[in-house]
């Protein structure tokens, strides 16, 4: 008896060490396979400012695969998921074996297979070491790994790397991809019905596929209903409403708008998982459809672009690189927000700014419309005609191009481009290393992008604000133009007939034709955005009859609306001439070679130093004055020096100033009779500092740095 009792002893100990040998080599085995576990690969997203869904990037072999969380997913549908798929889930550690046992009882008693033993766990494993189903050998596999996932990680855990990776038919896994592809929203906010389809398709994700197999995949879906109201997961009434929802018919695109601005940002960050962008989910859909239709109806093979911006912020809301970025016939792949293109008379607005702010010009001024010669470039208008005398503001209005190249001759070419490119602008001269007066009219290049950058800066008061696409944060803001000087350009674009003192209406707007119809722009600014549009072929080729006013400005306005209109642009800043003509300063009511023929005889003139002179100062000589010497005109004199008076009630014919650093100096002269004279000279000071030049008194500002001026009086 006793030797009875030892020897079954020992067969119970046997079998004990060999249960524990045995599971302790599972637990190797499983711990072996998943040795090299990887996180599965993810497809990054771009998000919009609001957190709304704008791009999907497909990971390998193009499958769509996304991030997700349990809190991204209706919380039905998880309910529903574990009645249907595994009800133990949170008591089991992977297997299920009272699910294993009616299952092989199920399918004995009916010769066939009945239902499935596999957990959720399990179904995991199978889809992370990508076993075959329906194989014994790959169901144990199956359990192995389930064990090996359970010990590894938490419920929560196995229950989103199911969510990720669950085949829901083709490209898509993952519940988030699915719930896109099938249905066009995220998975937060599904309907029992939706919920239903998604639980029953990674069942046999192929065989019901809605697209494919609308019949069988309507009841699979109902099987899901119906069990779910045995359970009381639903009610009988919601189960039989859910089963008369209708089912997809097709797989929907996934999300890609701002397609061409996402993929520039993925070729620049290629790592990132997300993108969060300043862009306005709502407003680039509206702007997508609008380019897409309206792109239908441009002649031959021309495209177009848009992009709209807050320019208090210079954050883009919305931008559109083509209307179409498969379309091959208008090369819809090219960014056309970012090709340089000639801005035709886009940049007039900023060539009249600068006169404003440099005192050359006033709106109301008088300039002359009439051919010129320019010493040796004779500009024409658009329309091959002359106005004759006209106001400046008429003349910005009216876009007429020999006032322009004028006014641009006064500012300076060089200046104009300084400052596009303290805007944050990178105009392309080609391969000119001096701009010349055609710049005015459209002779250099510059993208959409970049004119944005400029009208958003005469919006926003002259301050240009740098353009950002993503979250993050915001550089400062360059001064492009003085503030009156913004304010007296956007009154003209806005059509104000006078310098009024009120705001001057809704919309500042300006459109531009380049040579030969390549190009048709507008651009404009409300109260609180800035927009552009370009319209043309992407090769360069003339479109016959493309003009900016008929091609670029009605989709102006057509962005405007879906803004929800245009909102009142501000009232004029503090220190703005509200005048006519007759009560300018004399020397501002005329300008250019209209001021000249009305000039006296005896107009003062500038006579040393000389339009265009390199003077020289002795280096390092704290005293080095530049002599300034007039001839005509009736004294007093008032000198300015960069447009700000400098010297005032001098008598005499000479006066003298000491640069505090190299640069170019405007020099003006006006006479007691109102009349004016000016230069443009570089000074060249090589041994002088920025310390030595402000060690003396009355020291101006002009574009060339502090300048030490001597005290008025006769001399």
């Amino acid at each position: 008896m006793r030797l009875r009792r030892w020897l079954i002893l020992s067969a119970l100990l046997a079998s004990l060490v060999a249960l524990f040998a045995a599971l302790d080599l599972v637990r190797q085995e499983g711990d072996r396979r998943l040795a090299d576990w990887r996180e599965p690969q993810l497809g990054a997203v771009a998000l919009d400012r609001n957190g709304a869904l704008l791009r999907v990037f497909p990971v390998d072999a193009g499958r769509w695969r996304m991030d997700v969380a349990l809190a991204d997913v209706d919380p039905r549908f998880l309910t529903m998921l574990l009645a249907w798929e595994d009800r133990r889930f949170e008591r089991h550690s992977g297997i299920d074996w009272l699910a294993i046992g009616r299952a092989a009882w199920q399918s004995v008693r009916h010769g066939r297979i009945v239902s499935g033993g596999s957990t959720l766990t399990m179904q995991v494993a199978r889809m992370v070491r990508r076993l075959p189903t329906g194989s014994m050998t790959a169901k144990l596999e199956q359990a192995v790994v389930a064990l090996a996932l359970e010990r590894r990680f938490t419920k929560d855990e196995i229950a989103v790397l199911y969510l990720r990776l669950a085949p829901y038919g083709g490209s898509v896994e993952g519940i988030r991809a699915a719930s896109l592809a099938w249905f066009g929203k995220e998975p937060r906010r599904l309907t029992a019905g939706e919920a239903a389809l998604l639980v029953a398709l990674p069942q046999a994700p192929e065989r019901i596929r809605p697209d494919l197999y609308p019949d069988r995949a309507e009841r699979a879906r109902n099987r899901v209903l119906a069990r779910m109201a045995e359970l009381g997961v639903l009610s009988q009434a919601e189960a039989d409403r859910a089963s008369r929802e209708p089912i997809p018919h097709q797989r929907r695109a996934m999300p890609m708008m701002a397609a061409h601005l996402t993929d520039r940002l993925r070729r620049e960050n290629p790592g990132r998982m997300l993108y969060r962008l300043t862009i306005d989910a709502g407003l680039q859909a509206r702007l997508e459809d609008y380019a897409r239709r309206e792109s239908a109806g441009l002649p031959g093979a021309a495209g177009l672009a848009l992009m709209v911006g807050d320019y208090r912020t210079g954050e883009v809301l919305a931008q559109v690189g083509s209307a179409d970025m498969f379309d091959r016939a208008r090369q819809g792949y090219v960014d056309l927000t970012r090709a340089r293109r000639s801005p035709g008379s886009t940049l007039k607005p900023l060539i009249y700014g600068l006169a404003f702010e440099r005192g050359v010009a006033h709106p109301e001024s008088l300039v002359d419309d009439r051919p010129a010669s320019f010493a040796g470039y004779r500009p024409q208008n658009f329309d091959h005609g002359y106005e004759g005398v006209m106001t400046v503001r008429r003349a910005l209005q009216l876009s007429r191009n020999l006032p322009a190249v004028e006014l641009l001759r006064a500012v300076g070419p060089v200046r104009l481009v300084q400052r596009m490119r303290r805007a944050g602008a990178t105009p392309e001269l080609g391969s000119n290393s001096l701009p010349g007066l055609a710049i005015g009219l459209g002779g250099l290049g510059i993208s959409l992008e970049d004119l944005l950058r400029l009208y958003g800066g005469l919006a926003n008061g002259g301050l240009a604000m740098p353009l950002s696409y993503e979250e993050g944060p915001r550089q400062g803001g360059h001064r492009m133009l003085s503030q009156t000087a913004a304010w007296y350009v956007t009154s003209v674009l806005a059509g104000a007939p006078t310098t009024a003192s009120g705001p001057p209406g809704s919309l500042a707007y300006k459109t531009g034709t380049s040579y030969g119809y390549r190009d048709a722009w507008s651009l404009g600014y409300d109260g609180r955005h800035v927009a552009g549009v370009w319209v043309g072929r992407p090769d360069g080729v003339p479109v016959p009859g493309l003009v900016g006013q008929d091609a670029a400005l009605p989709l102006l306005k057509g962005v405007f609306s879906r803004l929800g209109g245009a909102e009142r642009l501000p009232g004029p800043p503090p220190g703005i001439l509200a005048a006519g003509n007759a009560r300018l300063p004399a020397h501002m009511r005329k300008v250019g070679t209209v001021a000249g023929r009305f000039q006296p005889a005896d107009a003062p003139q500038i006579v040393y130093p000389p339009v265009g002179a390199r003077v020289e100062l002795a280096p390092g000589a704290l005293g080095a004055q530049l002599s300034l010497k007039v001839r005509g005109g009736r004294p007093p004199f008032t000198w300015y020096i960069g447009g700000r008076p400098a010297l005032s009630g001098i008598f005499g014919r000479e006066a003298a100033y000491r640069p505090a650093s190299a640069g170019f100096a405007d020099i003006s002269v006006i006479d007691s009779d109102g009349v004016a004279a000016s230069t443009t000279v570089f000074v060249d000071q090589p041994g002088e500092t920025q310390a030595d030049a402000q060690a003396g008194r009355g020291v101006v500002e002009a574009d060339g740095g502090p300048m030490q001026v001597r005290d008025g009086g006769h001399h």
